[in-house]
């Protein structure tokens, strides 16, 4: 009777539990309040936030075992947070096909195949095809095997464009790459080389289209520095600039981002721009690394027009998958 009498109740078994799933909850609900100056913290939390959601049921099962009311009532709010943030992904919103249809791809430059991710790609049946991380020994490769599906190209260092319909006003975006004292010691061709964003006009029969192509910067995770995305950030700030100076109302941006658009670097792209696997996707559509994908950094973003569908396609010889997208007017 007196070991009984002193057994917790349902109420105050695994407090442990219950203030780790509150603390779970308040970590997805305020993580725009964690700081990057800490190891660009915040962004790698915001690069895997969907993730959190994996602690859900670990803390629910703990919570059963040790028969915890207190610990299961308490994950309601990281399951109302997570629904909130990312509930809307888990139906499929696609639509019609679409009167256009894009595709880009970070072909990869220590691809294998190229020749072979070319074909795969023509037969995407994509009207406009975005392909990043070329490389001058594979560029080649992709223009012959591109050729006969898509008459109009352009390649402007390590990104390019492959189209059905005409092309126009291609020019190089800078995504300020080059910084520092030796910046602007740098020759021109060694800059045109390294160039990693375009933007082109696609004729279409409802009018112009401004497609722009880019290849942000890599992040890359360190000891003793944290979550280094400087080289990225400047390029989605610089990218976000040229894009509020598109004059065409019509806006479509493809490339690898090398972020998720959780990720708080890329709100001067998203206020502008409207990712089109949130609109009228099938789930999360990572796409990285191609084996194992965890985290959609591969993005089309649209303004203007009017997404219809969005997918992940079949692997190829890169380490990304490819992103398709319908669009309509």
């Amino acid at each position: 009777m007196i070991r009984l009498a002193a057994r917790p109740g349902p109420w105050k078994r695994a407090r442990v539990s219950a203030v780790l799933a509150s603390a779970l909850g308040l970590l997805m609900l305020l993580h725009s309040w964690i700081p990057n100056r800490i190891g660009g913290l915040g962004s790698l939390v915001e690069t895997f936030l969907p993730w959190f959601g994996l602690f859900v049921p670990v803390l629910l099962a703990r919570a059963l075992w040790r028969r915890s009311a207190c610990a299961t009532v308490a994950l309601v709010l990281p399951v109302v947070v997570w629904l909130n943030l990312f509930g809307g992904l888990l139906g499929d919103k696609s639509d019609e096909a679409g009167d256009l249809t894009v595709v880009s791809h970070n072909v990869g430059a220590d691809n294998p195949d190229p020749a072979g991710t070319a074909r795969d790609l023509a037969a995407s049946g994509a009207d406009v095809l975005a392909l990043e991380e070329l490389t001058a020994r594979a560029s080649g490769t992709y223009e012959r095997e591109l050729a006969t599906a898509y008459p109009y190209h352009a390649v402007l260092g390590t990104v390019g464009v492959w189209s059905r319909l005409p092309l126009s006003d291609t020019r190089a975006v800078d995504t300020a790459m080059d910084v520092g004292p030796l910046a602007d010691t740098l020759p021109a061709g060694a800059r045109a080389a390294e160039n990693r964003a375009l933007r082109t006009t696609v004729t279409t029969d409802r009018g112009p289209l401004a497609v722009y192509v880019a290849h942000l910067g890599s992040v890359r995770v360190l000891p003793g520095s944290g979550f280094r995305t400087d080289d990225r950030d400047r390029g989605a700030k610089a990218l976000a600039k040229a894009v509020a100076a598109e004059p065409d109302k019509r806006v479509v941006l493809l490339g690898d981002l090398n972020g998720t658009t959780d990720d708080r670097e890329f709100t001067g792209l998203t206020s502008q721009l409207r990712p089109v696997q949130d609109a009228a996707g099938d789930g999360f559509g990572f796409t990285w690394p191609a084996r194992f994908p965890v985290a959609r950094i591969d993005q089309v973003l649209v303004r203007g027009v009017r997404p219809t569908r969005s997918w992940v396609l079949p692997a190829t010889g890169s380490d990304h998958l490819p992103v398709a997208a319908g669009v309509s007017w």
